[in-house]
């Protein structure tokens, strides 16, 4: 960013804070539709995401699902500016209390800092996640329900590639679909990778744009899907057991998951994770954006139709 753009940034987020002054204003890294920046305002560590010009939709309800995950006591960062709405950034926009924290998947994993952090993370999460599914919908407006399996059936459909064992394991997923018990509100994407922890271990739980109405059980199939173990050992989350976790999940809610029913989940995330694959590279040889990440995720395909094989043929036997 320009020297003025800069200058005009910082006095925009001045006057949304009403500050005195914002200083240390620095570019972070961000998605494909959002920028994300962090700041000083009167002395208090802020960050500020913010859609990149030019992108369709805005915020939608993550701020106020932030908001409602924050009252629950879910572990997230503080929402103080909810700017959805508001234009004097450019672009909507929100604004939160900075925490620190460490969120790459490897150095969470393997780094000796974390050694306490390990033994208790797995709990943790599935203790926060519990808390987040116990959050009344009904405060929340905007939030809308989500079929995953029909979603991703109907985008591997439009792809127009053959991919057998996806087919196969859908078939297998509409055979041994169990019934939802509830409906919820699911982080949709609760993962290594989304999370912050520090040497104490999770201190928030970030990306809240994927939440929707869904089985809660969504959120633990996903957290054991085996591409966000990153090498772990463990398949919650490469860091512990699904005893661990789920044990953690109903000291919350007074009800231990069926494992069958994560496990239905984890398959459908696997499923998922490589459908979303094959189209992120789609979007690199379509032109869409040219990408070297991109492309190179495309060619992990072929690590899910693996995956797929090893899960299915363990259900059969």
């Amino acid at each position: 960013m320009v020297g003025s753009a800069h200058e005009e940034l910082e006095q925009g987020l001045a006057r949304v804070l009403n500050a005195a002054s914002v200083t240390n204003l620095q570019r972070l890294s961000g998605g494909a539709s959002r920028e994300t920046w962090r700041f000083t305002a009167d002395g208090e560590g802020y960050v500020l995401q913010r859609v990149r010009a030019g992108t369709v939709g805005g915020f939608q309800v993550e701020p106020k699902v932030l908001s409602a995950a924050h009252r629950a006591g879910v572990p997230v960062a503080e929402l103080v500016v909810d700017g959805a709405e508001r234009t004097e950034l450019q672009s909507p926009f929100m604004i939160v209390r900075a925490v620190e924290g460490e969120t790459i998947a490897r150095k969470i994993l393997r780094d000796e800092k974390f050694d306490v952090a390990r033994n208790v993370l797995t709990s943790q999460l599935g203790v926060a996640a519990a808390q987040l599914h116990q959050i009344d919908t009904s405060l929340i407006a905007g939030l809308v329900a989500d079929d995953q399996m029909n979603r991703y059936q109907t985008v591997l459909r439009d792809l127009g590639e053959p991919h057998p064992v996806f087919e196969a394991a859908f078939r297998w997923l509409h055979l041994n679909q169990p019934e939802s018990t509830s409906a919820c509100l699911v982080h949709g994407d609760y993962r290594l990778g989304n999370i912050m922890v520090n040497e104490q271990g999770l201190v928030a739980i970030l990306d809240w744009e994927l939440a929707h109405i869904g089985d809660p059980m969504e959120d633990l199939g996903w957290l054991c899907v085996r591409a966000w173990r990153f090498g772990g050992a463990f398949p919650a989350a490469g860091l512990g057991t699904y005893d661990e976790l789920f044990d953690a999940y109903a000291s919350v809610t007074g009800v231990r998951p069926d494992p069958d029913v994560v496990r239905w989940w984890e398959i459908l995330g696997t499923v998922k994770w490589g459908i979303i694959c094959i189209s992120q590279a789609a979007t690199h040889l379509m032109g869409i954006a040219r990408s070297h990440e991109l492309a190179a995720i495309g060619r992990r395909v072929c690590e899910n139709e693996y995956d797929l094989i090893e899960l299915l043929t363990e259900r059969t036997q």
